[in-house]
């Protein structure tokens, strides 16, 4: 139930993932009865991943979806109240903060922003139109459909190598295409990935144009060295070049990076008292469940301290 604004809430929290919900635990233990608003996906990216097999207490690994749904149980035995909404206007020159949604308006003393980074697109021709048909942006939900299947996966990350590793494991062949002549995954990942005798890596080459006829069927490559291009017949692209982060909604009112993640300190703070940042909005090196869910419960923590202060 959306809160009338005469009713101004304590602590607003703006995004479900990890860190929002890491921190509605937190906040709601210290008895401020914060609301969250979930967005359009509950649970951000991790909703949508296949096994989280890097979470501390989970030998065997996690569904994502069951992480969230534990994420979400945990917070609201608590008191933590979760809104299926999403936040269109805010208006920080003032406190309590103004916070504007589809379905009302909310005051908050504070506020904790983790609304994420959405994946970034390689904006070529065929991008849109095969999405869905063959373009996906996450091994883990879309691998099961390639069986058997001739892939291209592009990017050079850790998420690239990570969930090219991933799709040898329904897929016939898995082509790595990266930009530069060198990965800049982690040595581990690299490791694995070239000892896979599913995957094959095209250097200095990018992905120009997507084919298809319904569903994606070949990829224009053009070597950036040598101006060379060829179409390459492929069953499906998945695409993993990094990720925006979700910040247009505090554009001129928060201090942002070159790359527009939200500038925080290291106990969370945005350049503006009262309003905190966690997750990946506010993380753009290491971009892991654990260090998004540790970001978030020390907002909340930092958010007590915050309202006592003034008190």
């Amino acid at each position: 139930m959306t809160e009338s604004p005469k009713n101004i809430l304590q602590c607003l929290i703006i995004g479900s993932g990890p860190a929002g919900l890491s921190a509605a635990l937190y906040a709601a233990r210290a008895n401020l009865k914060p609301v969250v608003l979930s967005g359009m996906d509950l649970g951000g990216q991790v909703s949508k991943t296949g096994l989280v097999d890097n979470y501390p207490g989970f030998p065997d690994g996690i569904d994502g979806p069951d992480m969230v749904s534990a994420f979400q149980q945990h917070a609201e035995r608590f008191g933590a109240e979760i809104v299926f909404d999403s936040a269109t206007e805010v208006n920080l020159s003032e406190r309590p903060f103004k916070v504007t949604t589809y379905s009302g308006e909310y005051l908050a003393e504070s506020l904790v922003i983790t609304t994420g980074a959405a994946v970034r697109e390689l904006g070529v021709p065929g991008e849109t139109e095969f999405t869905g048909k063959g373009v996906s942006y996450c091994a883990t939900c879309d691998g099961h459909f390639f069986k058997d299947k001739n892939l291209v996966v592009v990017g050079g990350g850790d998420s690239a190598l990570k969930e090219g590793i991933f799709l040898t494991r329904f897929a016939k062949s898995v082509t790595i295409v990266h930009r530069r002549d060198e990965l800049r995954a982690g040595p581990y990942l690299e490791g694995k990935a070239k000892e896979n005798p599913k995957i094959q890596f095209v250097w200095d080459t990018i992905v120009t144009e997507i084919f298809g006829d319904g569903t994606v069927n070949a990829v224009r490559l053009k070597n950036k060295k040598t101006g060379q291009e060829e179409t390459k017949p492929i069953d499906g692209v998945f695409i993993f070049i990094g990720h925006i982060p979700s910040t247009d909604l505090f554009k001129d009112q928060l201090e942002t990076d070159e790359q527009g993640y939200l500038v925080i300190d290291n106990k969370m703070h945005t350049n503006i008292p009262g309003v905190f940042a966690a997750g990946e909005v506010g993380d753009p090196h290491f971009q892991q469940v654990v260090i998004s869910a540790g970001m978030g419960a020390a907002a909340a923590m930092e958010v007590v301290e915050f309202l006592e202060e003034e008190h």
